[in-house]
């Protein structure tokens, strides 16, 4: 049916609830800038008291700890940025040094931000944060105005008293008001809030990007080999364990066919292998579709599916998982993958006795960790995938590949005598 048969109010009620996510966003997005405004308050207070103690000698001193964390707190505002819309590159990295960081560009439009974040940032983000409280505040006060001292404001602004129901309405129309300012200039104020950072701390005519279209051009090719890998392995699986069992049902069902007539106990024996043969067969294609793209993550997220892994690994395993929300589904199948061959060289190359299993989403980036107390000696291996001994990197190559192509990071510590620790770092799309 074309847009235009739609029924009205369907129409009307999708207008309203796209106001309404949106609005929502942005207040999630002010609330987030909040925290980053307040933290760029301090490190300005820091910044302007090294600038001030400077002829006393204590400035200098502390001018590379507060340089550092100037452009730690940028690079957090560009991973904040990147949560709530487009990626922000960042520029080449800053220097810490006092002298350089006068003539450095990146270092100066850091300097701007911070400045421009302290002055509408953070009054923006209180705002994104007390309207819907007052909003609440307001328009709940029919409700409990009777046990408010006569004595007490009424109203969130700190004016008026309320002695009728009328007042108390008036009181519930001005929470009307809030949430009106909240839906109508809610998204402009995420957007002055988000803009400065947007501007000032992304990469700049002057940054050469050629490293970070290598990077890309990487990933790219990492993310095309993976799946090629992927359609290779599902091709010999089907090929190697469902297509023979399929062909022996089809050869069985024949000869069975065949001596019905003659060899009744005979052809009955073939049928029960012809269907023993198809159970099988019925159990492969389950098992190639289940490794595509598990159908646990979908019934019990990824904090139920890594326990099952852990369940049904040989070595006792325990899992901590902090994720509060759903990863993108390619995110959920990478961490899924990366644990379950994880733990699966665990059982095969460790000798471990134990092993943890950690997920952690922060801001934006799911964190997994597989650690184990056995021999140790697991060789990282390298950017096109090659391994160490045969045994001792098994598997390790696919997770780089797997982690690559989210263009996330891959860290590995295996020192001989253990123990080891397998680091993943994904960015978690919504």
């Amino acid at each position: 049916m074309s847009n235009g048969d739609e029924h009205p109010g369907t129409g009307r009620r999708g207008y309203v609830g796209g106001v309404v996510r949106d609005a929502l966003g942005a207040i999630r997005q002010l609330v987030s800038g909040l925290r980053t405004a307040f933290l760029a308050l301090l490190v300005l207070i820091l910044l302007v008291v090294c600038a001030l103690t400077v002829p006393l000698g204590m400035g200098l001193l502390a001018a590379p700890a507060a340089l550092r964390a100037l452009h730690r707190l940028a690079g957090a505002e560009r991973a904040r940025l990147a949560r709530f819309g487009p990626e922000v590159v960042a520029p080449e990295p800053p220097t810490d040094s006092p002298r350089a960081a006068l003539r450095d560009p990146t270092t100066r439009r850091e300097l701007r931000w911070l400045a421009r974040h302290v002055v509408v940032g953070l009054p923006l983000g209180l705002f994104g944060f007390l309207l819907p409280i007052l909003a609440v505040r307001d328009l709940t006060f029919p409700l409990y105005w009777r046990f408010v001292p006569a004595d007490v404001t009424a109203t969130s602004i700190g004016i008026g008293s309320s002695t009728s129901w009328a007042d108390a309405v008036a009181v519930a129309l001005l929470g009307v008001g809030w949430i009106a300012i909240v839906l109508g200039l809610g998204p402009a104020m995420a957007r002055a809030q988000a803009n400065p950072g947007r501007r000032l701390l992304a990469a700049g005519p002057e940054t050469d990007l050629s490293l970070r279209v290598a990077e890309l051009t990487a990933t790219r090719a990492a993310a095309l080999d993976a799946h090629a890998a992927e359609l290779r392995r599902i091709e010999r699986a089907l090929h190697d364990g469902t297509q023979n069992r399929i062909v022996s049902v089809t050869v069985l069902l024949g000869a069975a066919r065949r001596m019905v007539a003659r060899d009744p106990a005979g052809a009955q024996e073939l049928l029960e292998r012809a269907q023993s043969a198809a159970e099988q067969a019925l159990a492969d294609l389950r098992a190639v579709s289940r490794s595509i793209l598990p159908p646990v993550l979908s019934d019990r997220g990824l904090a139920g599916a890594l326990t099952g892994l852990a369940a049904e690994c040989a070595v006792p395993c325990r899992v901590d998982v902090d994720v509060p929300r759903r990863c993108a589904a390619s995110v959920e199948a990478t961490a899924y993958f990366v644990v379950a061959e994880a733990l699966t060289n665990v059982a095969k190359h460790s000798g471990a006795s134990r092993a943890t299993v950690t997920a952690r989403l922060t801001g934006g980036r799911l964190l997994l960790a597989v650690e184990d107390d056995g021999h140790g000696g697991a060789t990282a291996p390298s950017e096109s995938g090659d391994g160490g001994p045969p045994g001792a990197g098994s598997g390790l190559a696919g997770i780089r590949r797997r982690v690559a192509a989210h263009d996330g990071t891959f860290r590995l510590a295996s020192p001989p005598g253990g123990p080891t620790t397998l680091e993943v770092d994904l960015p978690c799309g919504s």
